[in-house]
């Protein structure tokens, strides 16, 4: 029987099907993933240009910020279109493209817009490499652009034999992990700081996973759409930036 808020197969309780999840888990969050995810700084480059990120202080307030709001949304995407996958693997229901026609719609800015599908094609890739699947094959020719991030990731999160609880927790760790590690090279920051306040946020990412897997089966429209208009509106400065140290 599946779990509350999950369609699909009931993925493997038994002590080797944990581990094997686990570690496809660690190996999709890892940054070293080959999904061009280090080009990226989630708005930090723009926050410390514009003064608001100085220090550890103020990088644990902005991942606070993004995660509650784009980080969520992304979260519940991802759990609900690994769900949406696990379920209909063919994905003749259309409703793969109705999350992603949903996560345009909360996302305000073309920049932003264009980076997410960027990072989901990209994604796609490496997962189709990786892990060949007939269901990824289809994304291709019905998003053409490529697929949201979230998408993509709840998408390989089900290739993977991944729980779209754990599809929202790669997408959180993407969200905090990401900005984090750009401080140190923006800022200089020690190492040893900056992921001192990952360990803080640990708590707060896994009760947003947990609100956001328990989205996994809500329709499209129904979603969370917390926004945030200060990265939406940085992203579009950023993109206009003759040098820039990341791509957003």
């Amino acid at each position: 029987m599946s779990a509350p808020g999950h369609r699909g197969v009931a993925p493997d309780a038994s002590p080797a099907g944990h581990a094997a999840g686990l570690s496809a888990l660690l190996l999709l969050a890892d940054g070293r993933f080959p999904a061009g995810g280090h080009a990226h700084s989630g708005g930090l480059e723009a926050a410390v240009a514009a003064g608001r990120v100085t220090d550890v202080t103020t990088l644990m307030s902005f991942l606070r910020g993004r995660t509650v709001t784009s980080g969520a949304v992304c979260a519940a995407f991802a759990a609900a279109a690994c769900a949406a996958f696990e379920a209909d693997p063919t994905m003749t229901n259309g409703e793969l493209e109705d999350l992603d026609a949903e996560l345009d719609a909360r996302t305000p800015s073309p920049a932003l817009r264009g980076t997410s599908r960027v990072l989901g094609r990209q994604l796609l890739r490496a997962a189709r490499a990786i892990r060949a699947h007939p269901g990824l094959d289809p994304l291709t020719v019905t998003m053409p652009d490529g697929p949201h991030q979230p998408i993509a990731l709840g998408v390989t999160s089900a290739v993977f034999q991944l729980t779209p609880h754990a599809a929202a927790v790669a997408a959180l760790h993407e969200a905090a992990a990401g900005p984090a590690t750009a401080a140190i090279r923006l800022l200089g920051l020690d190492p040893f700081a900056v992921h001192a306040v990952l360990i803080r946020l640990a708590p707060h990412l896994d009760e947003l996973a947990r609100e956001a897997a328990d989205h996994a089966a809500t329709p499209a429209e129904r979603l969370p759409a917390p926004g945030a208009p200060m990265l939406d509106i940085s992203a579009e400065h950023h993109a206009a930036w003759e040098v820039r140290l990341f791509a957003s």
